[in-house]
């Protein structure tokens, strides 16, 4: 099975961010506890969008958004160092919400089931 190559450079990047957040790597108040759900590259890797879950209110969700982003120059600074690759992409940071919305379909499913236990 063959892999674009922007798959894998967004698995690298992926790996490295989640390593960097994981051991206090970036240590900016504002980011809570997020986890990395994946990387989006363009094509010609000169972009990467790097989505993010967290558990909290929108508020939280927005002042870790921030303080990732704010923290991208120094992600990409320690990407240079740890890929050997000839452009270090510029990394912009976004709120996955799937994990919400597979929540919510999983409640709207249970809800349906438990009502159709109440009507046999």
């Amino acid at each position: 099975m063959t892999f674009k190559r922007s798959d894998r450079v967004a698995d690298l990047i992926k790996e490295e961010v989640a390593s960097m957040i994981l051991f206090g790597g970036i240590k900016d108040p504002r980011i809570g506890f997020v986890t990395i759900t994946h990387v989006e590259m363009t094509p010609d890797l000169k972009e990467a969008r790097v989505y993010f879950s967290q558990i909290g209110g929108v508020k939280d969700k927005e002042k870790s958004r921030d303080g990732l982003n704010h923290a991208s120059g120094f992600i990409r600074r320690n990407l240079a160092r740890s890929l050997s690759l000839r452009h270090i992409p510029k990394i912009s940071f976004f709120f996955d919400d799937s994990l919400e919305y597979s929540e919510r379909i999983e409640k709207v499913i249970r809800e349906i089931k438990e009502g159709e236990g109440e009507d046999s």
